[in-house]
């Protein structure tokens, strides 16, 4: 293509082609997807902790379901040539390895997460050295609303100005790659009950 004087590289009418057809493509999915999960917010408007699993869970499935798509549908406008989608394949995973290793990590363990039932919305857990409720799990991060320490621990890092298994009022992000690295305490799987000791001293 020859444009204000220049010959541009690899831009010709085929390939404006698939781009026009990738943004369109794009745009749908996107918009597609962002409807769906706007109306599983609103059929789902109860607040019970069950229907809050059932819509967390039909989000991410949305999610999934729009991101398989959009891979799919990329590469098969870009790429119809098989030999030419193995090269690029083979590029783009090289890459991937080398410069994105903890996202591919983090991605790998959001996974992890699904298949081992690890743990879901709502749960109680220690992940990473951070111990709260879990109020969304994501792609790369695991986002959990932060609780305090007991006395006990009081001095671990990062230091807590709640003395109490309240909630601090932070909200931390940790990457999924932490359970390949770091054991995950859920305290609600199974069984909805935290066992506590109590001392209680008796005199001879």
């Amino acid at each position: 293509m020859h444009f204000l004087g220049i010959d541009w590289v690899g831009v010709n009418a085929e390939n404006g082609r698939k781009l026009v057809l990738s943004l369109i493509f794009i745009t749908v999915i996107v918009g597609g997807g962002i409807g769906l999960r706007a109306l599983v917010g609103l059929v789902m408007s109860r607040t019970d902790h069950a229907s809050l699993q059932t819509k967390f869970w039909t989000r991410q499935g949305i999610s999934l379901l729009a991101a398989v798509l959009l891979i799919l549908g990329l590469l098969s406008i870009w790429f119809n040539d098989p030999s030419r989608l193995a090269t690029a394949f083979g590029l783009m995973s090289a890459g991937l390895a080398f410069a994105l290793q903890q996202v591919v990590t983090s991605l790998a363990g959001y996974f992890v997460i699904l298949r081992g039932a690890t743990f879901t919305v709502g749960d109680r857990i220690s992940m990473g050295g951070v111990r709260g409720d879990v109020l969304r799990l994501g792609f790369i991060q695991t986002t959990i609303m932060e609780m305090g320490q007991p006395p006990s621990v009081q001095g671990a890092d990062p230091a807590m100005w709640v003395k109490s298994r309240q909630f601090t009022g932070r909200i931390v992000t940790v990457s999924n790659a932490k359970i390949f690295s770091e054991p995950v305490f859920n305290y609600t799987r199974d069984f909805p009950f935290i066992w506590e000791e109590m001392a209680i001293p008796v005199t001879y």
